[in-house]
């Protein structure tokens, strides 16, 4: 059977926005509530091709959120978030703490920390007991953005339904359950609450790891004891077309806050988490305690099962490590996460400083350096410095090797130290380096070189929680506005690493979460200016949008959204360039119960916020974006197709986006990559896919096409585009048979899109 009749791909939902957002964005959100924000500035009437609403910052929607509440029973329609059971539980609408755009077009939300809003005095003596699963939704929005809502079933996500195997310091003992109430409820033994979320290559989206909740020490009936919050070792799947959770193969080790990314051949890779947060002691595996967990491991999405990876692929990482595939197929770590600051929380954790990339050929580690900083430790002989520090697989032949290195070469060493200096702009790249907390680490786009290769990957890291150059201490209190840009280099197995500032933000920002856009910029969203793990409720929140230009490598204020959205906050880059921008699920006020200060100027602390409000840029403002009248609905690697386009002699790039999935500020996945571009007969134009899948993972993407102008980038609404892995048969959609191939070899659609 030819390629051509193998290739598969689905026809979804998608093709309605595609016919529907030909043109200017709609504006028709419940009633066109879609206006500009109040503290929104300049309004432009000059544009030839912008209608009098536009506006050069953009504009933020008004809120809106589900509209009922299922309270003993009933449907109970209320703009409040929450209402009173008869039993004096609040029952609340969820919030959007974790957010995935789904193929059709949907958007996928799971809810976070489920319960607070019962705690009484102290979510640190209570929320072991007051805590339930998460829920979950999704969202849709017809051609005149008017929402709907479904409830998946099981509505969360079915996750030990029998209660888990809590891993207390008693378990598997005679007096198991004499100091904790693990075994007193299923309730909440299965949250969605931190687990790390993933696109499959069939457009699944896949949620490993999160919470059991009990009390350790507490006891069984009272609601007063101390919170333990305890890694889970699920994996579950949902499952777009027909809106249900199905359970997958459980991991080796429970693992809370766990980051995942999918490799080249479409295996999924994980790492980190922590299996038990506040008593991480683990009778069993006494080398394991007091540190997150260093074992990672890789599902087989055809088999649905966990391998854990050998010894030599251990390593210890901060909580959610921001990870990325690189073009040669290694993943690297770019010294940045989630972290207790700035009280610590692992004994090894000043290793979190140092960048690395992880060979799933060899299994093993290699260490590049400080991040941030010109010392290549690799360079000097320590590449596998994290490794032999690891007590967990600690190697005589590792740690001789090592010292030999160092031994054979000691001046590389001193000539790298002696060549970091003491300027000014040394010691701004040494509080910019290290590890950083609670930041984006986003991928910009991928460009070909001259020969069609995509080498080079550039990593943007703005704002979070800096080591401050402290080595011993993940981070501090206040967050930074530097920004810095790590360029990762590959040939073969060789990486090469170097980094530099860019523009600082307006404004420091702890937990903004950053979205790649189609015109090629980064938008950051949301956020505090100070830690709100830290100290929760006393954080400012920022609500004011930020864009980086990676050309200008400076950052411009943006509109203003309506919400306050500090911590659990997501945004999600949509079918037509628009953004979603939601959640704010915040601890409770200092760990105790919730006390609202947004009267003094601080974020609010009423609960969960369950709101909804879309951004429109300035260019899906206009009414001259270029149109993508057909493409084909699948492609691999390696494929030259063609799609048909209005303004084709205007039109001069094409990206190609990874549909967001994304938790807790990061998408590990997330990357957008520049086609190279041949202009074809009429209005045709003929781009080439990469010829690699550590480039371009399989899974569901946008395409956007896109002019330049006098007043930016303007790109397309965009056309969806499943990138088929043909040696991953079980993940392969359905046949389409719109896509053809010419006499040539490319590949294009007949399917006109209107």
């Amino acid at each position: 059977m030819s390629r051509r009749f193998n290739r598969l791909s689905s026809v979804t939902g998608s093709l309605i926005l595609l016919i529907a957002g030909s043109g200017t964005a709609n504006a028709g959100l419940l009633g066109s509530l879609l206006g500009g924000s109040s503290e929104d500035s300049t309004t432009q009437t000059e544009e030839p091709a912008a209608p009098d609403s536009y506006n050069s910052k953009g504009t933020f929607s008004e809120p809106f959120a589900e509209p009922t509440i299922i309270v003993d029973g009933e449907a109970v329609e209320t703009d409040e978030k929450c209402i009173t059971r008869a039993d004096g539980m609040d029952e609340c609408k969820p919030a959007a703490g974790t957010m995935a755009l789904l193929k059709d077009g949907r958007l996928l939300y799971l809810n976070a920390l489920e319960g607070t809003e019962n705690v009484e005095l102290s979510i640190v003596a209570e929320f072991g007991e007051v805590s339930v699963n998460d829920q979950t939704r999704v969202l849709s929005l017809d051609e005149n953005d008017n929402p709907s809502w479904i409830k998946p079933s099981p509505l969360d996500a079915g996750a030990n339904p029998d209660g888990n195997d809590s891993e207390t310091l008693l378990n598997g003992t005679e007096l198991d359950g004499l100091l904790d109430t693990a075994d007193n409820t299923s309730a909440n033994d299965g949250a969605l609450f931190c687990s790390d979320v993933i696109g499959l290559a069939n457009g699944d989206v896949m949620a490993v790891g999160g919470t059991d909740y009990y009390s350790e020490p507490g006891i069984d009936g009272l609601p007063l004891g101390v919170a333990e919050l305890e890694g889970i070792k699920n994996s579950r799947i949902f499952d777009e077309e027909t809106n249900t959770w199905r359970q997958s193969g459980d991991m080796t080790y429970g693992r809370w806050y766990p980051s995942l990314v999918t490799m080249g051949n479409g295996n999924v890779f994980v790492a980190s988490g922590v299996t038990k947060l506040l008593k991480p002691v683990y009778p069993d595996e006494p080398l394991n305690s007091g540190r997150n967990v260093v074992q990672t491991e890789t599902y087989d999405p055809c088999a649905g099962a966990w391998t854990q990876n050998p010894s030599t692929a251990d390593r210890s990482l901060p909580l959610y490590p921001r990870m990325h595939l690189l073009p040669n197929g290694h993943i690297f770590y770019n010294a940045g996460g989630q972290a207790f600051n700035p009280f610590g929380q692992g004994y090894d954790q000043a290793l979190w400083n140092i960048v690395a990339s992880f060979n799933p050929d060899t299994q093993r580690w290699n260490d590049i350096g400080y991040a941030g900083l010109p010392l290549r430790l690799d360079e000097a002989g320590l590449g596998q410095l994290s490794s032999t520090l690891n007590i967990t697989n600690l190697s005589l032949d590792q740690v001789g090797s090592l010292l030999g290195d160092v031994l054979d070469s000691p001046t590389d060493l001193l000539t790298s130290a002696a060549d970091l200096g003491v300027s000014e702009e040394d010691l701004r790249m040494a509080i910019a380096g290290g590890m950083r907390g609670s930041t984006s680490s986003t991928m910009l786009p991928l460009k070909p070189d001259a020969s069609g290769n995509y080498n080079e990957v550039e990593l943007l890291t703005a704002g979070g929680v800096p080591s401050y150059a402290v080595l011993t201490n993940p981070g501090g209190y206040l967050p930074t506005d530097q920004t810095r840009i790590d360029t990762v280099t590959t040939n073969g197995d060789e990486i090469g690493y170097e980094s530099r500032l860019a523009g600082p933000l307006n404004q420091p920002r702890w937990y903004g979460t950053n979205v790649v856009m189609p015109d090629g910029t980064v938008m950051v969203f949301s956020g505090g200016n100070r830690d709100g793990v830290v100290a929760p409720g006393l954080e400012g929140p920022i609500r004011t949008a930020e864009q980086f230009n990676p050309e200008t490598g400076e950052w411009t204020e943006m509109a203003t959204g309506h919400r306050a959205r500090t911590y659990h906050n997501t945004a999600v880059l949509m079918e037509d360039g628009r953004v979603m921008v939601a959640g704010h699920s915040p601890i409770n006020t200092a760990y105790l119960t919730f006390v609202d200060l947004q009267d003094f100027g601080l974020a609010p602390y009423d609960g969960r916020d369950p709101s909804f409000e879309i951004y429109t840029p300035p260019y899906a403002m206009r009414d001259d974006r270029p149109q993508i009248r057909s493409a084909p609905s699948n492609l691999t690697i390696g494929d030259r197709f063609n799609i048909k386009v209005d303004q084709v002699d205007q039109i001069d790039k094409a990206l190609l986006i990874r549909r967001t999935v994304m938790t807790h500020v990061i998408d590990g996945d997330q990357r957008a990559i520049e086609l190279v571009m041949e202009r074809g007969p009429g209005n045709k134009l003929t781009l080439t896919m990469p010829d690699n899948h550590n480039v371009v993972p399989a899974g569901e993407y946008m395409l956007f096409v896109s002019k330049d102008t006098p007043d930016g980038r303007v790109p397309s609404v965009s056309a969806p585009i499943t990138v088929v892995n043909e040696n991953l048969a079980c993940m392969a959609p359905t046949q389409v048979a719109s896509d053809t191939t010419t006499s040539g070899g490319i590949i294009e659609s007949t399917l006109e899109l209107l």
